[in-house]
């Protein structure tokens, strides 16, 4: 490929087809993430999900999106047909901006930034104003104000999510993408392990920044019709979607790059081999996992009713084989091409994991209220979140100060830590002096 492209271009090819990657692969993983909630809310409930289009389903986001490019494209009428246009555009744009500097696996990124977290953090925090611009130019009451409850909640929960991120960042000191996993790989621990509240509190900002249940006010259905997305139909709603999808995959990243060790597999540091072979045994489970999927895809395929959904079972197992095959031939390649493909794989199957915790918590809380979700997030998980960064900070200093073990460090002040939230949260559940005396009025 070197000789076919000028060398003055040559460092400009990779990053351009990555961009196209992601821009052609998002909307159909979005797509499927949904298939994925819908099934795993099935399942919880005791139902089968969708199982008409395709084997169980597997081809139901190909019909939804056909179908969303098909409706018919309404606008009110004393719209701001511009800003209705354009707003859910700067969504799902930011969403995919944010792309740019999240390493996908130690190779696969498009822009290696300094600043690569702060870059994300910035860029996906403007898809709040395509949220405001859609209720604004929407002209009606219900989306303004789903407009208005998102913006306090995106602000509320993107500061107590920041300040977890912080914790994290103390221990890698960097803020490059790249540098905070290889952090991790120095100290042989995932972040997570030295500051699990940190990751708490990232994890509820992340619930809360992306509207996802149980904190998903704005376009709650019960109260306000949908929100900022009321007005909106056919394929221009679904952009929406696509950027509330293409957020969880960004936060979800971020959570891996910085609590999970990123595209670092299962306990880097055993290198036990299989006997008389170079081959470790950990570097043989994503083999085994797509031979897996292709195993149950064959068994799978004749038990199908139609032929047709035969067929597309099969062809299900047979892309699973390949995958299998692919990943066991990198395991005879140069170290460069199987760290760069297996920790491919080790990110999204973390990426996944995170996704799966998210359709979980929807499915099993309940939804709170809007001044239940403002106290959550000013008076339990931002103080508690400044009270993390100090702990850190104290931790830090004790280790490289006064030679404390770094264990023993975060062990004492993630202990204190907690003994602060468990007093927020008992000073919380006090009834207000003005609420009391309401109920005792009444």
């Amino acid at each position: 490929m070197g000789h076919l492209i000028p060398p003055s271009i040559m460092p400009y090819v990779l990053p351009v087809v990555y961009a196209v990657v992601i821009v052609a692969v998002l909307p159909l993983l979005a797509g499927y993430i949904v298939l994925l909630e819908r099934k795993v809310m099935a399942d919880m409930q005791a139902r089968l999900g969708p199982m008409r289009v395709g084997p169980h389903g597997l081809l139901q986001p190909i019909a939804d999106a056909v179908k969303l490019l098909l409706k018919e494209d309404i606008i009110p009428e004393k719209a701001d047909k511009f800003m209705f246009w354009f707003a859910p555009l700067v969504s799902v744009t930011m969403a995919l901006l944010a792309y740019s500097a999240l390493p996908i696996g130690p190779a696969f990124q498009i822009a290696d930034l300094n600043v690569g977290l702060l870059f994300i953090l910035a860029i996906s925090s403007l898809g709040i104003y395509g949220i405001v611009f859609g209720g604004w130019a929407s002209n009606s009451h219900y989306s303004l104000l789903g407009a208005m409850r998102s913006a306090a909640q995106l602000v509320s929960y993107e500061t107590a999510a920041g300040l977890g991120l912080v914790s994290a960042l103390l221990l890698a000191g960097s803020l490059s993408m790249k540098e905070i996993v290889q952090a991790q790989s120095d100290q042989g621990n995932w972040f997570i392990f030295s500051v699990p509240v940190g990751f708490f509190i990232y994890m509820v900002g992340s619930i809360a920044e992306t509207n996802r249940a149980p904190f998903d006010l704005p376009e709650a259905e019960s109260e306000l019709v949908a929100g900022y997305m009321t007005e909106y139909s056919g394929f221009r709603w679904s952009l929406y979607f696509l950027a509330e999808y293409a957020n969880m995959i960004i936060v979800a990243g971020i959570a891996t790059t910085l609590f999970l060790g990123g595209w670092l597999r299962p306990f880097a540091r055993w290198h036990d081999h299989f006997p008389g072979t170079s081959l470790e045994f950990f570097d043989v489970i994503p083999s085994l996992v797509f031979l897996g999927a292709a195993a149950y895809c064959f068994w799978l395929a004749p038990k199908q009713p139609v032929q047709i959904q035969k067929l597309v079972m099969a062809a299900f197992g047979g892309l699973c084989l390949l995958l299998a095959v692919a990943m066991a031939v990198t395991l005879f390649a140069s170290a460069s091409v199987m760290a760069a493909v297996h920790g491919a794989f080790w990110f999204m199957a973390k990426v996944i994991a995170y996704l799966y915790a998210f359709l979980w918590f929807r499915f099993t809380f309940p939804r709170y209220r809007f001044d239940q979700l403002m106290r959550l997030g000013w008076r339990f998980l931002i103080p508690l979140a400044l009270v993390n960064v100090i702990s850190v900070g104290v931790a830090i200093v004790l280790k490289q100060e006064f030679g404390w073990p770094p264990f023993w460090a975060m062990l004492v002040m993630t202990i204190v830590t907690l003994g602060v939230a468990m007093w927020l949260a008992a000073d919380d559940e006090k009834p207000e002096p003005l609420l009391q005396a309401a109920d005792t009025e009444l």
